[in-house]
């Protein structure tokens, strides 16, 4: 029953997406063209690789609970660095900018969900279903640079298009890695990873659009700006929509989009570029939400064609995050403390968890 409710919204959700999409698609086709306008800023040609880690170590209740571990590496390419033939292929894309510079990213993750108590080995069926999940991703980035919007302001946008490949189930090794990172650290073994959904393939494709710099000031040296972002997602893993804004403020702001952060979390960047003019020591602090519908979660909805076990989900989820971005050279380090509304109707209250990046220009 839960399998063929998922599927329906699944169905459903995505035909309405892509109805809009295509219904886009009109619009943008006169700028996206080959005699289009093109940019004329110089590319970024620095290579950006980043390492992030989300755990609810980093929570005062200290346990390991519903989302509890994420790690993922993930490497861009410079601007505009693909054989030309590629380029304009990838400028062909309907809902990328024909101005922008063309970025390729690679990434590499691993991703473990379980219920609220680790120690019992069986089964807990109101509970949240023991998950992981092992995947990559291959992505292109479209960054326009700085933009006029109206007549005073400037404005980038990003536009991101990517896949993601990768397994759940016992496949994906959670089992293996969370029992080995509790033996280092002497906390309890994890009792119920046999409970786990089962293995199945998955498949997933994210567009995503950023706006920094949509709201810009400066105060007394202080500067400050928004960037929002909508997104969607489609697959067997993850179907959802998403609307958000990121709010920063500090000194020297780099052009980035935020901190690197593992899906379906609030969006950043991978890349960054510093402010070059200045001190090479800059840094922001900064506050975000976003609000997703959640059609499908193969974490919650448990496998999509063979039975598992699973919850009923929330189908609108809510992410608060607030953090700190230091700039040091082409270094970049973050912190983020994420507060979630709850995944499943039989949740007890919001779960929060930490998220650290490291990040390197080279």
């Amino acid at each position: 029953m839960h399998q063929a409710r998922a599927l329906r919204h699944v169905i459903a959700v995505s035909a309405s997406l892509l109805a809009l999409l295509a219904g886009t698609q009109g619009a943008f086709a006169q700028t996206n063209t080959a005699d289009g306008p093109q940019s004329t800023r110089t590319p970024d040609d620095k290579w950006g690789v980043s390492l992030s880690v989300e755990n609810d170590l980093f929570t005062p209740t200290n346990s390991d609970q519903h989302y509890t571990n994420g790690v993922r590496l993930a490497f861009i390419s410079p601007e505009d660095s693909a054989p030309a033939s590629f380029l304009n292929v990838a400028k062909q894309i309907p809902f990328f900018a024909s101005e922008g510079r063309i970025r390729t990213s690679y990434s590499l993750g691993q991703t473990m969900y379980t219920p609220d108590d680790i120690t019992i080995a069986e089964n807990q069926p109101n509970d949240r279903p023991w998950a992981g999940m092992l995947y990559g991703t291959a992505g292109l980035l479209s960054d326009t640079g700085l933009q006029k919007n109206g007549a005073d302001s400037n404005y980038s946008r990003i536009d991101t298009l990517e896949l993601t490949l990768g397994v759940v189930g016992p496949a994906s090794l959670a089992d293996e890695t969370q029992s080995f990172v509790h033996k280092q650290i002497n906390s309890p073994h994890p009792e119920g990873w046999d409970n786990q959904i089962k293995n199945e393939p998955i498949i997933g494709l994210t567009y995503e659009r950023k706006y920094r710099g949509w709201f810009e000031a400066d105060l007394l040296g202080v500067e400050f700006d928004a960037t929002p972002h909508g997104a969607v997602t489609l697959g067997n893993a993850f179907t959802n929509a998403e609307l958000g804004t990121m709010f920063r403020m500090g000194f020297d702001l780099p052009a980035d989009y935020g901190p690197p952060r593992i899906r379906p979390s609030l969006p950043g960047s991978d890349f960054f570029v510093p402010d070059t003019d200045g001190f090479p020591l800059s840094g922001y602090v900064f506050a975000g939400f976003a609000g997703r519908y959640v059609a499908r979660d193969i974490t919650l909805d448990g496998n999509t064609f063979t039975d598992s076990a699973s919850v009923d989900k929330e189908p609108w989820v809510g992410d608060l995050q607030i953090g700190l971005a230091v700039i040091i050279g082409q270094a970049r380090l973050t912190y983020t403390h994420v507060y979630r509304t709850p995944e499943f109707t039989a949740q007890s209250g919001a779960d929060q968890f930490g998220s650290l990046s490291l990040s390197f220009r080279f």
